[in-house]
């Protein structure tokens, strides 16, 4: 079967959601926006047990999601200049994708600690009530990727995905055009590791056991760098089975680099808090 019979059997996901006239709204704005709002009401719901106003989360979403978004999208095309330089474009086009999440990340937490500066609170009690819903919804934000066919990883058969028990329109969406697939194959469709799927499995396993943490005796901080410790694993191994890496060098993945730095930044915080006596209060403390 030639890959032009192939792909007219094969029916993909439209990335746009909704058609409006010249305006498109994409799934992959919808999906992530829609990931974003639920951490920010589960949030919201775990702050008032600890004495947090309502209102404090919504405020801090205006200024750390913008700053993250930018963060992110900076982070990206800094990393894919080569393209932008030649398209400058699309910079802007996020709706096509291109978030880098460690971007997000950085520029969510420098965002935050100055929110907790202005309004006195406790940056460690804040990042550590967002953690576990951060990683809900980057367990969520990842079928954006999916809408968008992105985020997948090497060349596998169809036998293969259907031996995960994937449904069918997971295997369908899989069927991408790769122009360089390597191993002697030739340009064409074929079809990819879920790799959206691993880490978004991943992810939501990693929120199930944050939220489960919050029974021990976790001191404060600690909850935010299980949370970077966790992330951070998975998505080293996934991201070395992932084809659209952004790359450090020509065989270094930028995304596992900093995933090992923020492992050792986090183990190592752990210790020296606990044994400086920077961490004395627990998670539930006031």
């Amino acid at each position: 079967m030639d890959f032009v019979s192939a792909t007219a059997q094969i029916t993909r996901l439209d990335p746009v959601a909704l058609q409006l006239g010249p305006i498109a709204i994409h799934w992959y704005g919808l999906i992530l926006g829609t990931a974003a709002l639920l951490a920010l009401m589960l949030s919201t719901r775990e702050g008032k047990k600890h004495g947090i106003v309502p209102d404090t989360f919504m405020d801090m979403a205006f200024f750390a999601i913008p700053m993250g978004i930018l963060g992110g999208r900076l982070y990206y095309v800094l990393f894919q200049w080569d393209y932008y330089r030649e398209h400058p474009g699309d910079i802007l086009a996020v709706w096509k994708g291109g978030l880098a999440i460690h971007g997000v990340i950085i520029a969510g937490v420098i965002t935050i600690l100055v929110f907790c500066k202005v309004k006195k609170l406790s940056f460690w009690k804040v990042v550590d009530i967002l953690a576990p819903h951060v990683l809900l919804a980057q367990g969520i934000g990842r079928w954006g990727n999916f809408m968008n066919q992105e985020a997948h990883g090497g060349v596998v058969s169809r036998e293969f995905l259907e031996g995960l028990f994937l449904p069918e329109f997971i295997i369908n969406q899989m069927y991408i055009y790769n122009p360089s697939p390597g191993e002697g194959l030739l340009a064409g469709f074929y079809y990819h590791h879920p790799t959206f799927l691993y880490e978004s499995i991943w992810n939501i396993i990693g929120f199930v056991i944050l939220i489960s943490l919050r029974k021990i005796r976790l001191r404060q901080g600690e909850m935010f760098f299980s949370y970077l410790i966790w992330y951070s694993v998975g998505r080293f191994f996934i991201e070395g089975m992932r084809t659209d890496s952004l790359m450090l060098s020509e065989t270094l993945r930028m995304a596992q680099m900093i995933s090992i730095a923020l492992v050792i930044f986090a183990v190592l915080a752990i210790m020296i808090r606990r044994k400086t006596g920077a961490s004395e209060k627990l998670y539930n403390d006031q």
